[in-house]
Formats: structure tokens, sequence, C-alpha cells
């Protein structure tokens, strides 16, 4: 018996213990909605860290396509590839870019699967902040692209006439389009059921808007029925854009519309999102 009352004594903790451990104090404050996103950001960034085999679509892929087009059709279809490239190169930077932006969707729904959101949905922080996460820690991917592609070009004899400016202005507003693009495959990344399913539906998409676009030629030489959905192309319109400020010559108006466009996307497929992750 004194033994039972010498164990619960030496295993009950003080009131005044209890009362201070138990004690009501100061509650952290809430994360702002930036701080929240570039937490996830972070986050997105040190998977890449961890396994830099992801890399591989935005360092070999850029660097394959440039120099097999160059090479390929440059010959046949200006004459000699350093010609070729003038016209090429912020074609081929649009299209690989824009052809990465589906490994959001990719990533979200590996993390769907994994148990992962499960937690994120029980943290107080703002709701969007982790798909913000997911596209920032994006944009890395897209800027080391962009910069890969651009190296491999000055190598080969790219000289944009718009200079250090002209380029940079043309990173940026393609960097922003794919910003806004990347929202349509986090949609289908909640949608999907699967990772693969996410892939095989970007690529069905990407494919056609990438390759049938003035990337590789000139629209002017497409049959007529091609030149409709060539015109109206937002791959069509995001080229002729970067090129005109690569070039020195920006042209206003197709400048407008990929930033019209990239407003539209984000409020459209930003709020489908939400939804989505809202009731996953």
């Amino acid at each position: 018996m004194t033994a039972t009352t010498e164990t619960a004594t030496t295993y009950s903790p003080a009131a005044d213990v209890l009362g201070t451990v138990l004690a009501p104090g100061v509650k952290p404050p809430r994360p702002s909605a930036w701080s929240a996103s570039v937490t996830f950001g972070w986050r997105a960034i040190l998977k890449i860290k961890h396994v830099p085999e992801q890399l591989f679509d935005v360092t070999a892929f850029p660097l394959m396509m440039t120099l097999m087009f160059t090479y390929l059709f440059g010959g046949a279809l200006a004459g000699s590839p350093t010609d070729y490239l003038q016209f090429l190169l912020p074609g081929i930077m649009v299209s690989s870019v824009v052809m990465i932006t589906m490994y959001t969707g990719v990533e979200v729904n590996k993390d769907i699967e994994k148990g992962v959101f499960d937690r994120f949905r029980t943290l107080p922080i703002w709701r969007p902040s982790t798909m913000v996460g997911y596209l920032l820690g994006d944009v890395l991917r897209y800027t080391l692209a962009s910069t890969v592609i651009l190296a491999v070009g000055l190598a080969l004899g790219f000289r944009p006439q718009g200079g250090v400016t002209g380029v940079l202005a043309g990173i940026v507003l393609l960097l922003g389009f794919s910003f806004a693009f990347s929202w349509v495959w986090t949609m289908f990344g909640l949608l999907m059921r699967s990772e693969k399913s996410v892939m095989g539906v970007s690529m069905l998409v990407l494919f056609p808007l990438t390759f049938l676009s003035n990337v590789y030629v000139d629209p002017a030489t497409m049959p007529g029925w091609l030149q409709i959905f060539v015109n109206v192309n937002p791959i069509t319109r995001l080229v002729a854009a970067v090129r005109s400020l690569m070039a020195g010559t920006p042209d206003v108006g197709e400048l407008t519309w990929v930033l019209i466009a990239s407003v539209l996307l984000i409020a459209i497929f930003g709020t489908l999102t939400m939804r989505l992750y809202n009731r996953k």
C-alpha cells in the first residue's frame, strides 16, 4: 500500500506545474499570405535540391531541342543554322518553358496521393498558399530553362537586337505567362486520379499548342486552314511578343494580349483550382 502511494506521488505532477504548462500564453501570429506562399515555394526548391534529377527537363531537354532544331532545319529553312537561330531561339525558349509547366500539376497530384495535402489543409494558413508555393518553386525551373537556352543560343551565334534589356524583358514576360498557365495544370492535378493521367492530358494539350504555332516557321507559309488555328493559338501570340522584345521592336498589341491572357488564366483557373482544393 505504501509502495502504491509513493509511486502515485512520484508520478503526479504538482498543481502549480500543470498550471504553468497548460496556462494559455501568447499565440504565435498567423503567417501572412506572402510568408506562407514563400515557405511552400522553398519546400518545392528543397525537393529539387534533394532530387536534382528533376532538373533534367530544364537543362538537357532545352539544350537538345535547341541544337536539334537549329541544325536540322536551319539550312533548309533559312539558308544557314545561324540565320535560322535568330528566328528560332525565342520560339524554342517559349515552347520549352511552356512544356515543363505541366510538372506543376504532376507534383500536386503526387502530394495528394501521398496524403501530404491532408496535412496542409489542417494548417492555419492562407489556403491558396500551398498552390502558389508550387508555382513559385517552378518559376526557378522556368528561369533555369530560359538561361540554358539563352546561353546555348549565344554560343551558337544568336545576337538579339534588343540587347540585354530586350532579352530580360522577354524572359520576364515568358515567366509571367508560364506562372499563369501553370494554374491550368494545378486544376488538372486536383482532378485527375494519377500523375500519369495528368501528364497524358497535358501532353495532349501542349503538343498541338507548341508545334502548331509560329515557333519553327512563319505561319504565312502554312495552308490557309491551318493559319486560322495558328493565328489564334496563345503560344503564337506569346512567341510573337517575346520575339518583338528580343528584336528591340516591342509589339504593343501582342504584349497587351499576353498580359490580359495571363490575368484571365489566373482569375479563371486559380478560382477553379481553389474550389476543387476546398472540396477535395
